[in-house]
């Protein structure tokens, strides 16, 4: 399927790369432009299978495809310049950037392409925000499919949310007649006679900036959507009241911009490869089967402790062929298990074996760059008569482009069709054997081969999973490409309090920002401390700063993550781990978190986060002239279905007495089963959990 994907949102100036999905490198191609605003002056190259767009005029565009089975439409709504959010990346490889919150004051201008709808019939601007948040939802009354939205300002935003404007934008791939849809101010209806199979809503919303936009989809049966076979499996919106007469109509609904259920409350855990468990230490008979036994192998034998610890996801750094680094992230050959691991058959029994456990595996997928190892770079470098000099993005000085002076990877030229190929097969031979994937450098490979990614795994698996590694966090990146975000401004404000640089409650500001830089209501986050590619927690901040920091991990809203080791109070960021001399005091505090967040759903990424008042003074017992202890310590409260609780972290090396001045709890801590209360009021060594009475 040749069709280059869904409709597409922009701003005036910024760019949005084009290409077939699916592509066929011996094909051809050829964009062009069927209709624009009156005032563009815009032209498409000649027989360029990829371009970058960049509109130049405020207003609706209508762009073909001419490809091999037909031509293709797809629709571009470009919003002024001036409401682009602050810092959003363009289209092409390697435009990172932060996802901003600020941006222009000028009203949208133009109809929306298709279908379009307003808050209050008027597009009066609001004053002192950013960038709004949107969230849709889908339902079936009667004989007519209605979308719903729900727009929320900036946090900032003085502005009277009934004015914010939501456009709406029908898929240029579903057979719909939009001449029986209607809408008004924030409400799409659509007649089911209108629709054939299947139709997709796009909507943004509108205020100082536009937001991320989200997706409803509308499906009578299972249609396929690339890759190689299977359909689209879809799931009721049960958020929405009225969902639930979908039987009766014959349609299903689904948000597809939505996290699989399974992923929102896992534990996940990062296995360095190469150092997880080595042969430093083990028993040996000298076998034969002894010396065969693999990576993996040995790797499996600790499943069980895993299971014990909390753990139910698996995040395995690259285990593909590669060069002579360790880490794996240099790949000579995306289609080999490497050799010093095992073959694919001891991948495989590995992952059989975690499923066994009910563990998930997520597969680490490296896709901006190759090694220099690699045998097409390696035909490349220097020749550019060779076939894959193209397949490479190269500097002037002949050398290849990649990024931090890495002197062993070349990146990938995406506007080349054998690269984006050899890739989609990747991804194909190895969605097969992981139930999902961690997408290394997502900022560095296109949008428009995300989003053909997420549309060919989910057509097949809708409950796989894709996480993206993104510094900073980018929040279009919720627009139809990943499920679940590295929480990079959590990570670095953790280490942040643990050195001391910044006060406790610095942890509930980074928890905020993802909705000041437009992360929308239903996105995900991965909570970590440290990586194989950070020194660890422990060595930066110290072991006080690191029990607060476990308990942050579980107390606060997103998915924890722990690097092998983490909880054994391992101190080298990638040696081989030293089982023997793991540290008793941090396995148990882990395991006990771990435990307490599967027992309290409100700890979970459901429950709400709230500020509260407190007052935190060194204990009676505590010497004078010890650290600030209103500065080490944070208290807030998470609830859910009425269940309320009060988390308390302690940053400092001595234990503080927390007083609480609005809210009532029982002083019986959670954590270690002890009541904390003194005359003072509640005395928190590291990290407390409160119930509210």
């Amino acid at each position: 399927m040749d069709h280059p994907g869904p409709p597409r949102f922009v701003a005036v100036g910024d760019a949005v790369q084009l290409a077939p999905r699916d592509p066929d490198p011996a094909a051809t191609y050829a964009w062009r432009v069927r209709s624009a605003p009156a005032s563009s002056a815009i032209e498409l190259p000649d027989d360029e299978p990829v371009v970058e767009f960049v509109p130049d005029a405020p207003g609706t565009y209508e762009l073909e495809l001419d490809a091999p089975d037909r031509t293709h439409t797809l629709t571009i709504r470009a919003f002024p310049g001036d409401l682009a959010p602050a810092g959003i990346r363009g289209g092409r490889s390697g435009a990172s950037g932060l996802s901003g919150h600020q941006s222009g004051p000028a009203p949208p201008t133009g109809e929306s392409g298709g279908v379009s709808g307003s808050g209050s019939g008027t597009h009066a601007r609001s004053t002192g925000g950013g960038r709004p948040r949107l969230q849709l939802h889908g339902s079936v009354e009667g004989d007519e499919l209605v979308v719903r939205a729900d727009p929320r300002l900036h946090p900032d935003s003085d502005a009277d949310r009934d004015d914010v404007v939501v456009e709406f934008l029908l898929d240029d791939r579903d057979d719909v007649d939009d001449r029986q849809i209607a809408s008004e101010g924030w409400i799409l209806r659509i007649p089911t006679a209108a629709v054939e199979n299947r139709v997709r809503v796009h909507a943004v919303a509108i205020a100082d900036a536009y937001s991320v936009p989200d997706t409803i989809e509308f499906s009578r049966e299972a249609v396929p959507d690339g890759g190689n076979s299977g359909g689209t499996v879809t799931v009721t919106d049960e958020t929405h009241p009225d969902g639930g007469a979908l039987e009766e109509s014959g349609f299903e609904v689904v948000r597809p911009n939505d996290p699989p259920e399974w992923a929102r409350d896992v534990t996940l855990y990062e296995i360095y490869v190469r150092g997880f468990d080595s042969d430093e230490g083990r028993e040996s008979d000298g076998s034969a089967s002894d010396a065969a036994d693999s990576v993996f192998a040995r790797i499996e034998t600790r499943l069980d402790y895993l299971d014990d610890l909390g753990v139910d996801c698996l995040w395995l750094t690259p285990v593909l062929e590669n060069d002579h680094a360790p880490h794996g992230y240099n790949i000579t050959d995306f289609f080999s298990i490497a050799e010093d691991l095992g073959d694919r058959e001891d991948y495989e029994r590995f992952v059989e074996a975690a499923h066994d456990r009910g563990m998930a595996v997520l597969f680490d997928l490296v896709l901006n760059h190759s090694a220099r190892d690699h045998p097409f770079f390696r035909d490349a470098y220097r020749n550019p008569d060779s076939e894959y000099y193209d397949w490479y993005d190269w500097r002037e000085d002949g050398e290849p482009e990649t990024y931090f002076d890495w002197e062993y990877i070349a990146n990938w030229n995406f506007e080349n069709l054998s690269v984006r190929r050899h890739l989609l097969d990747a991804v194909d031979e190895w969605f097969e054997v992981a139930d999902g994937f961690r997408c290394d450098m997502a900022w560095a490979v296109p949008d428009t081969f995300w989003k053909e990614l997420r549309e060919r795994v989910k057509s097949r698996d809708p409950d796989f999973l894709l996480l993206d590694e993104t510094i900073p966090y980018i929040a279009d990146f919720h627009d139809g490409m990943f499920d679940v975000h590295f929480d990079t401004t959590l990570y670095f404000t953790l280490r942040q309090v643990g050195r001391g640089d910044a006060p406790a409650d610095a942890i509930l500001d980074a928890v905020e920002q993802r909705a000041a830089v437009g992360f929308p209501p239903h996105a995900a986050f991965m909570l970590y401390l440290e990586n194989h590619d950070e020194t660890r927690y422990v060595v930066e901040c110290g072991d006080d700063a690191t029990m607060a920091a476990a308990g942050a991990l579980v107390t606060l809203p997103g998915v924890p993550m722990l690097y092998g080791g983490q909880e054994l109070g391992q101190r080298g960021r990638r040696d081989a781990l030293a089982w023997e001399d793991a540290r008793e005091d941090f396995h148990a505090h882990y395991a006990r978190l771990l435990e307490l967040r599967s027992e309290i759903d409100a700890l979970g990424s459901d429950g709400s986060i709230d500020r509260i008042d407190y007052d935190a003074q060194p204990s009676s017992d505590t010497a004078s002239g010890s650290e600030d202890a209103g500065d080490r310590v944070v208290a807030f409260r998470r609830a859910r279905d009425g269940d309320a609780y009060v988390c308390v972290l302690n940053f400092g090396e001595s234990p503080v007495t927390v007083s609480l001045s609005e809210v009532d709890v029982d002083p019986t801590d959670l954590v270690s089963g002890e009541a904390l209360a003194t005359a003072e009021g509640l005395e928190v060594d590291d990290v407390a959990v409160f119930r509210a009475t």
